[in-house]
C-alpha cells in the first residue's frame, strides 16, 4: 500500500526527494541556490550605474537648457550701459549678448596663411598611427595629441552697426562652452620607413602613419554670441564666467540655435536615461522572478519533505521499526527491501529491482530526478 503511494507520489510531481530526506543513500540531491548569476549582477550594476550617469547629466544639461531660457537678452547699443547702471551691484547675473570680435589692440597673424588675424589661435600637433587590438584582432586608428600651444589676445565683442561705439570686454574665453575655433590650416606628414622599421612596427603591434598639423584661430569680424554675467565696472562692460554654477558660452550660433542645441541634448540624454533605466528595471525583474521562483521552489520542497516523511513514518509504524533501527541499505520507496540497483547515468543506488520496475514511464530517479538510461544490478555479498 506504501509503496503505491510513493509511487503516485514520485509520478504527480517532478521535484527531486528533498534534501534530508534521503539520508542513507550517500548522495542527495543538491539544494539549488536562488542567488542571481554573475551575469545578471554585472549586467544590473552596469545598467544602474549607466542609468545614474545618463541621469546626472541629464539633469545637468536640462537645468543648463532652463537657465539658458531665461536669460536676459540684451542688445549690444548705446543703452547697455544705462541698464547695467541701473541693476542691482551694475550687473545682470546671466546675460546673453550677441557682437562682433573686434581685438582690443595687437592681434594674432596666422603663421600659414597671409592676412589672416584673429583673438584666439591654436596650433596643435597630433600623431596619428594604427594599433594592433588584441580582443578583436584588427587594426584600429588612434590619435594623440603631442602638442598644443593657445593664443589669447584681449577682445571685444561690438555692435554689427559701426555707429554704435558701445562695446563689451570678454574675460576668460577658454572658459566658455561651445567655442568652436575655425580651422585655417591642415597639413599632414606621412611617416616614411624602410622594410626593417614596418617589421618592426607590426611586431610591436603600433604602425605610425604621421603627424597632423593644425591651426586654429578665432577671427576678426567672426559673429559670436556671448552668455555669461554681464557686469559694468569702471566705465567697462566686461561678460565674464557666471557664478552659482551657470555654464559660461561663447558661440558661433545665434541665440535660438544654441537654446535649441542645449534643449536637443536634453532630450537625448532624458531618452538614454529612459532606456537604461528600463533595461535596468528588465534586468531587476528577471532577478525578482528568479529569487521568487527560488522561495516558492522551496516552500514546495519543504511540502514534500514533510509529506515524504510522513509516508517514511507510516511505514516505519506499520514495520514497528524506528529510523535508528533501519538498515542502512533500505529501499527509499517500499522501506522493507534491500537497494539492488545502480540508476545510471546519475549513480545513485537507492531502490530496489522492484520498485524500480514500478516506477512510471518515462523513469526518474527518485533523488536527482534525472533520466534513468540504464539500470545495473547490485549484489550485496
Amino acid at each position: 500500500m506504501l509503496r503505491t503511494q510513493v509511487l503516485a507520489f514520485i509520478e504527480k510531481t517532478d521535484t527531486p526527494i528533498p534534501k534530508g530526506v534521503e539520508s542513507r543513500s550517500g548522495r542527495t540531491a543538491m539544494d539549488p541556490g536562488g542567488r542571481p548569476s554573475l551575469t545578471q549582477l554585472a549586467l544590473l550594476a552596469t545598467s544602474s550605474a549607466l542609468t545614474a550617469a545618463c541621469y546626472c547629466v541629464y539633469r545637468m544639461t536640462s537645468h543648463t537648457a532652463a537657465r539658458l531660457q531665461e536669460a536676459k537678452i540684451l542688445s549690444l547699443d548705446q543703452d547697455l550701459k544705462n541698464i547695467l547702471s541701473e541693476s542691482p551691484g551694475k550687473c545682470v547675473p546671466y546675460a546673453v549678448i550677441e557682437g562682433v570680435v573686434r581685438a582690443v589692440k595687437e592681434t594674432l597673424n596666422s603663421q600659414f596663411v597671409d592676412n589672416c588675424k584673429g583673438v584666439i589661435q591654436r596650433l596643435n600637433l597630433r600623431e596619428h598611427k594604427m594599433v594592433w587590438n588584441r580582443t578583436t584582432h584588427l587594426w584600429n586608428d588612434c590619435e594623440k595629441v603631442i602638442h598644443q600651444r593657445t593664443s589669447v589676445v584681449p577682445f571685444d565683442l561690438v555692435s554689427h552697426d559701426d555707429s554704435v561705439t558701445a562695446s563689451v570686454r570678454v574675460i576668460r574665453p577658454l572658459d566658455a562652452a561651445q567655442l568652436e575655433l575655425e580651422v585655417t590650416y591642415e597639413n599632414f606628414h606621412p611617416v616614411t620607413q624602410s622594410f626593417t622599421d614596418a617589421i618592426g612596427h607590426f611586431i610591436s603591434g603600433e604602425r605610425p602613419k604621421g603627424i597632423k598639423e593644425t591651426e586654429e584661430m578665432l577671427k576678426l569680424g567672426d559673429c559670436m554670441t556671448g552668455v555669461g554675467e554681464l557686469i559694468l565696472e569702471h566705465n567697462l562692460i566686461r561678460l565674464q564666467p557666471p557664478k552659482q554654477g551657470l555654464q559660461y558660452f561663447l558661440s558661433h550660433l545665434d541665440y535660438k540655435s544654441l537654446l535649441t542645441k542645449q534643449q536637443a541634448s536634453a532630450r537625448f540624454w532624458k531618452v538614454l536615461t529612459a532606456v537604461f533605466g528600463i533595461a535596468t528595471c528588465i534586468v531587476l525583474y528577471f532577478v525578482l522572478r528568479k529569487q521568487y521562483a527560488h522561495y516558492k521552489e522551496k516552500r514546495k520542497r519543504k511540502s514534500i519533505e514533510e509529506e515524504f516523511r510522513e509516508f517514511q513514518r507510516k511505514r516505519q509504524h506499520e514495520l514497528n521499526m524506528t529510523e535508528e533501527a533501519m538498515p542502512q541499505n533500505t529501499c527509499i520507496i517500499c522501506l522493507s527491501c534491500e537497494r539492488s540497483t545502480v540508476f545510471l547515468e546519475c549513480g545513485h543506488v537507492c531502490s530496489c529491482d522492484k520498485c524500480y520496475h514500478l516506477l512510471p514511464a518515462p523513469k526518474k530517479c527518485p533523488i536527482c530526478r534525472r533520466s534513468i538510461d540504464r539500470v545495473i544490478p547490485l549484489y550485496n555479498s
